[in-house]
């Protein structure tokens, strides 16, 4: 080649150049290197502003932003890494017309080993899924490609968040990522905010004893139609929320102990609707004789626990007889608190040939010799009658009836989610994976 005769500024060859200064072979070569955003799916949407709310309204301190907004580079790697622009190496002077270029980076050879960025998806999921709660959070800010696999259903199968402080939008952005069973209980929760009229796909679902207005949680089970169990606990409904409620045929076990705010007409159209339960809690709701009318009206035939305790003078002889004729399933039954039940209603019991368990505390107008006929009944293997036998006879009472076992439990299980363990992250059986470890700070 001749000293001064213009060549590649990449291969350093005299073939014909371009006006950028690179010959035909290398221009072309360079063409074909993909850009840093010709990845990106055009269809996936990623509001960063949002996410770091979203971490925000969790407890969650959120990552810097991703600038480059790149689907499959990482953020440390982007910043780490950046591209220099070339740099003209210092020549002799009888060089002086060539020019020397320091190869770009993003042409270099990749370095030995496997990054991040070149696991599928499926190994990503694979380890995304060890992940706890807020980790998981904090991994869907690095990029819009792990934003994307943080939310895959697969990993929001089950989600804990006890005791938490939910900021208005939290629950519309974590419960349409495909949460089955949801447990929630002692929380307060802000508006949800969907962003979507999709129905969600919550199988289990626990809000006992939160704070939460009526409004907010109808927006909740407004879009339920596929629970299996339900508890309500201690909360304030409305004629709408019990409607929603009613939409779900599939509706196995419901504990709405202490509930309030709600007609017997729509008591009546719930307990219609849902047919196939059988665990059923609706003790101590602020019922009317109507309620408790409408209730052992309606109740379905395959009920096999009920709890019915607490309506006091509202509860009479008449509502157990017919109670007994829909339900000949029962195998637990909790009356308590109802004080103008007699032992002319152990009649009725004896009809039951599959109980097993029966709470009458409290029913004071039943002495301690009376409970002597519930013997007569072969199935029966507990009793609960706290507040009727004193210490003493309660003695009396165990020799008489030596195959029961008297006064075991104060509390009921019936329709509960969770028994026992308070630290347990179960409800009705199923172990949540993604929960909050510390709900008090938040």
């Amino acid at each position: 080649m001749l000293q001064g005769s213009p060549s590649c500024v990449w291969c350093q060859s005299g073939s014909t150049l371009r006006a950028s200064g690179f010959c035909c072979v290398c221009r072309k070569h360079l063409q074909e290197i993909p850009s840093s955003s010709t990845n990106v799916s055009t269809s996936l949407e990623w509001d960063s502003g949002k996410t770091s709310e979203l971490l925000s309204g969790m407890g969650v301190s959120a990552l810097k932003k991703d600038k480059l907004g790149n689907e499959n580079t990482p953020q440390d790697l982007l910043v780490s890494s950046p591209c220099l622009p070339p740099k003209r190496q210092k020549v002799k002077d009888n060089e002086k017309d060539f020019g020397i270029v320091r190869r770009p980076w993003l042409l270099r050879e990749a370095e030995s080993g496997i990054s991040l960025d070149a696991l599928p998806d499926e190994l990503l999921l694979a380890i995304f899924a060890y992940l706890p709660l807020k980790d998981l959070l904090k991994v869907s800010m690095i990029c819009k490609r792990w934003h994307r696999l943080s939310f895959d259903e697969s990993l929001w199968q089950t989600l804990d968040l006890t005791g938490g402080n939910l900021l208005p939008g939290v629950l519309g952005q974590l419960l349409p990522a495909g949460v089955t069973v949801f447990r929630c209980p002692r929380s307060c929760i802000g508006d949800p905010l969907f962003k979507t009229s999709n129905l969600l796909k919550i199988q289990h679902l626990d809000l006992s004893n939160c704070t939460v207005s009526a409004a907010d949680l109808h927006s909740i089970l407004c879009l339920c139609e596929k629970l299996q169990n339900l508890s309500l606990e201690g909360l304030v409904l409305s004629d709408n929320i019990i409607k929603s409620i009613a939409r779900n045929p599939n509706l196995i076990r419901l504990n709405l102990c202490g509930c309030s705010g709600f007609s017997a007409e729509a008591l009546e159209l719930m307990l219609s609707s849902c047919s196939v339960l059988e665990e059923l809690n609706l003790s101590w709701c602020e019922f009317t004789a109507t309620h408790v009318k409408a209730a052992v009206n309606h109740i379905t035939s395959k009920v096999t626990q009920l709890n019915l305790s607490g309506y006091r003078e509202n509860l009479q002889i008449a509502d157990v007889k017919t109670l007994v004729e829909r339900c000949p399933l029962l195998v637990h039954l909790d009356l308590s608190d109802s004080m103008m039940l007699k032992p002319e209603c152990f009649q009725y019991f004896k009809q039951l040939v599959f109980l097993q368990h029966l709470c009458l505390s409290r029913c004071y107008q039943i002495s301690p010799a009376a409970l002597v006929e519930l013997g007569e009944i072969r199935t029966l293997k507990t009793l609960q009658v706290f507040g009727i036998v004193t210490d003493s006879s309660l003695q009396l009472l165990e020799e008489a009836l030596p195959d029961m076992k008297i006064n075991g439990s104060h509390f009921t299980s019936i329709a509960r989610p969770t028994v026992g363990n308070k630290k347990s992250h179960e409800i009705w059986g199923i172990k949540c994976r993604l929960t909050l470890r510390n709900p008090s700070f938040l």
